[in-house]
């Protein structure tokens, strides 16, 4: 018997990348024919199995919904992920949960594995890379070989799915209108880089919030962080970023931070530098997490209503999965055009704390 080859495996051996081996084995015209009739060729010797999706829909219901996300750590996914459970189990589904780490690759792999008869849809919010890759190949295989997809948080309009997502823009201009009416004048934004949407929309609300008061971004006001400063291991490098942002810029008198991590480093840098919260500084955060509520001072936040999202976005899954005809459960990402996607937008709200007046 030959042994069981993965996706990942098969890569290693035929020195592609991972992305290449799945858009092979899917057809995909932007792989040439001599690179494909090599993956394939390979996959067929070492008894390679794709996704066998619509038999598993069709004949065995696994009741068992595939969970995605970028990161574990992050509060706001494990509140997304509990609402998703609630729900799953109250309408008789089971989770699984996977886990990206923000790679495209671990994205890919992962979504393989759960999709192998062992999940009926996915739930899923885009890892960095793939949204800097700008690839979506595989959730366009995914979704056209029967299995559909719900897409959260983080998502892009080239998937034709159901999506549920925070109104980040308008709760970026209530953060910024708060510190506005709270007596601030140079109002510092601390966002991500440009190409996370959530990042892009947090700061056009921030820019909007300041024309409706008819004052003019300065960009030298505005600090994007890049990825790798992030993670737990560089969060020394975060914080002296940040103390030479402040440091440039000694008139800041409101902080806008588009999560959390950035918002509780900017008030403990800010501390620092000698500076008081919130009568030096005012601060405000997106995401109203464990952070937020345990900051010295504690944090103003704009709350994400993460498990709400994960409800919405379950029982989306589900009605969808639940609609699918017994003879014919075939779901074609291009079946009925755009129409028959929803897109439901949570509103978000401030949550006032001790870091504003």
């Amino acid at each position: 018997m030959k042994r069981k080859i993965t996706l990942k495996q098969i890569a290693r051996e035929l020195d592609v990348s991972v992305s290449t081996v799945s858009k092979a084995l899917s057809g995909s015209k932007e792989i040439s024919e001599d690179t494909t009739q090599k993956i394939q060729a390979f996959a067929k010797l070492y008894n390679y199995r794709p996704n066998n999706i619509a038999l598993s829909l069709k004949n065995r219901k696994t009741k068992t919904i595939g969970i995605l996300i970028p990161e574990i750590v992050h509060h706001f996914f494990s509140t997304v992920i509990r609402g998703i459970e609630l729900i799953a189990n109250r309408r008789g589904y089971n989770v699984i949960v996977g886990l990206s780490n923000e790679s495209f690759a671990k994205e890919i792999i992962n979504m393989e594995m759960l999709a192998n008869g062992s999940i009926d849809g996915f739930i899923l919010s885009i890892s960095k890379e793939t949204l800097l890759k700008q690839d979506y190949h595989h959730f366009n295989a995914t979704i056209q070989q029967g299995i559909p997809i719900v897409m959260f948080d983080r998502v892009v309009n080239d998937v034709l799915c159901d999506k549920v997502v925070v109104d980040d823009f308008n709760g970026a201009v209530k953060a910024v209108k708060l510190l506005l009416e709270n007596g601030c004048k140079n109002i510092a934004l601390i966002t991500t880089v440009d190409y996370v949407s959530v990042g892009r929309l947090r700061t056009q609300g921030y820019i909007e919030a300041l024309q409706l008061n008819k004052m003019e971004a300065n960009p030298q006001l505005i600090l994007k962080i890049e990825d790798n400063l992030n993670v737990e291991h560089q969060l020394e490098d975060l914080e002296n970023e940040i103390a030479h942002f402040f440091k440039l810029n000694p008139s800041i008198d409101g902080v806008f931070a588009v999560n959390e991590l950035y918002a509780v480093t900017a008030m403990k840098v800010a501390r620092k530098l000698g500076r008081h919260i919130p009568d030096d500084i005012q601060v405000i955060g997106f995401t109203d997490g464990v952070l937020s509520k345990h900051a010295t001072p504690s944090l103003t936040t704009v709350s994400q209503h993460g498990q709400k999202m994960g409800e919405q976005a379950a029982n989306l899954l589900i009605d969808r999965l639940e609609a699918m005809d017994a003879e014919s459960s075939q779901y074609m990402g291009d079946g009925g055009g755009k129409s028959d996607f929803i897109k439901v937008v949570i509103e978000t709200e401030i949550i006032k704390r001790e870091s504003t007046k």
